[in-house]
């Protein structure tokens, strides 16, 4: 059987794919796995109780009035193509309460999660285009800092089409500690890049927090590229699967914007229902127009069942309360969990952490490491332990030369306390047995 161009693509290995594998394949292991690889958020108590909460309420415990509970309705009909209407106006005033937007229905579509969003996105604006001359160009989606999201990678239909600029690295203390660094775009860089002077950028793009080193990039960083990307006359995309203001796993003082050359993406993922599916967009009625249109031939319509979950809660700002008082102190207590059980493992070895800013990860940086990532991945793997290695997320980078990309780890701070020490204590050991070899 052979598949075309289109399908051979989407089906030859990748880092997501291996990923998605490993974690299925953990969790069917009848041998315990240490789960610091993935994605998923953290089971919270407070969190699940308030879902549970919500989900009663919409009738699925009243046999009396079963065709009419709103549970019923939202399964049992289609949206139309650019998502709840309920939802969808629940988010507008929303928005538009806690930020003045101005925002219409217009200005939202719905997805199936962000990673059907960003498919989307990267697919309108990086591509084959045609210009003013009816010439045909080839136009990237520009990752203004990596390591970035390892789901961006392979979601264009024709080939690769990122341009990154690789990052300064800056030491940094965390909590009136050494042993940090935060990574800072590098504004030089990036404002000379060829591809932007010469029109083949198609859309500038970040995750904020970041995904998977929890950087926060600044106000100053944020305003800077939002002016590029105006001067340029193309959209700023950012992601806040992590982001403000729900899940809100932000522990700097940040501010959030949008304008209509602005297009932000959330998620209800992290706030505890990745198995729902929905992805959020804010744009210009363009963008969203276009998303719809899009859903309509993909998906025809967006699932409803996780509009109908956080309806009431967008509504009465529960989302908010729940995201400011339990989901982001649980990380924040996480991180500084997992750093100090880290520095008790490796604390006279070369590790450097980058400075937890936010995100559900930490990105732990082995410098010298004498074998690379990936292969400390598979050793890990073995060992019943499962982190990311740093080579996935360099989308847009040759990493051949770029050793720094071949030193890294996302490690995942979402699980229970028990497994994270567990985790820790493997890579502990592991690590330390490599550098002690070298010596």
């Amino acid at each position: 059987m052979k598949f075309s161009k289109f399908g051979q693509k989407f089906t030859q290995p990748t880092g997501i794919s291996q990923l998605m594998d490993d974690l299925g394949d953990a969790l069917k292991s009848d041998q315990p796995v240490n789960m610091l690889g993935g994605g998923n958020p953290a089971k919270i108590d407070a969190v699940n109780e308030l879902f549970l909460e919500t989900y009663k309420a919409l009738g699925v415990d009243n046999d009396a009035d079963v065709p009419n509970s709103s549970a019923i309705i939202s399964m049992a009909n289609y949206s139309n193509p650019q998502g709840d209407a309920g939802f969808i106006d629940a988010l507008v005033g929303f928005f538009n309460r806690h930020y003045d937007w101005n925002l219409t229905a217009d200005n939202i579509a719905l997805t199936n999660g962000s990673q059907n969003a960003f498919f989307y996105l990267f697919n309108l604006f990086g591509g084959a285009f045609t210009d003013e001359q009816n010439e045909s160009v080839d136009k990237s989606i520009l990752l203004p800092l990596t390591p970035e999201y390892i789901g961006y990678s392979d979601v264009h239909v024709e080939g690769q089409h990122f341009t990154a600029v690789l990052p300064h690295i800056d030491e940094v203390t965390h909590d009136g500690e050494a042993g940090f660094f935060k990574y800072r775009v590098d504004f030089d860089e990036l404002e000379n890049l060829p591809a932007l002077k010469e029109g083949r950028i198609g859309a500038i793009c970040c995750s904020r927090p970041t995904n998977p080193t929890g950087n926060v990039l600044t106000d100053n960083e944020m305003a800077h590229l939002s002016e590029i990307a105006a001067r340029y006359d193309i959209p700023l995309i950012i992601d806040n699967a992590y982001g403000m203001p729900f899940p809100n796993i932000i522990y700097s003082d940040v501010n959030l914007n949008w304008d209509n050359n602005t297009i932000l993406c959330f998620s209800l993922s992290k706030i505890g229902l990745p198995g729902m599916r929905t992805g959020i967009i804010v744009a210009d009625a363009k963008v969203i127009e276009a998303v719809s249109a899009m859903n309509a031939v993909v998906n025809l319509a967006p699932t409803r069942f996780g509009a109908a979950i956080a309806t009431p809660l967008v509504e009465n700002d529960r989302i908010k309360q729940l995201s400011d008082n339990e989901i982001k102190p649980f990380y924040q207590q996480q991180a500084k969990t997992a750093v100090t059980l880290l520095k008790k493992e490796l604390g006279d070895y070369p590790l450097v952490i980058h400075k937890p800013e936010g995100a559900i990860f930490l990105w732990l940086w082995f410098k010298d490491l004498p074998i690379t990532t990936l292969e400390l991945y598979e050793t890990l793997k073995e060992k019943g332990t499962l982190i990311v290695p740093s080579e996935y997320f360099f989308p847009g980078v040759d990493v051949s030369d770029y050793q720094h990309a071949h030193e890294c780890i996302r490690m995942s701070i979402a699980a229970d306390e028990d497994t994270l020490a567990k985790g820790i204590a493997v890579i502990g050991e592991v690590v330390r047995k490599l550098y002690d070899e070298a010596k």
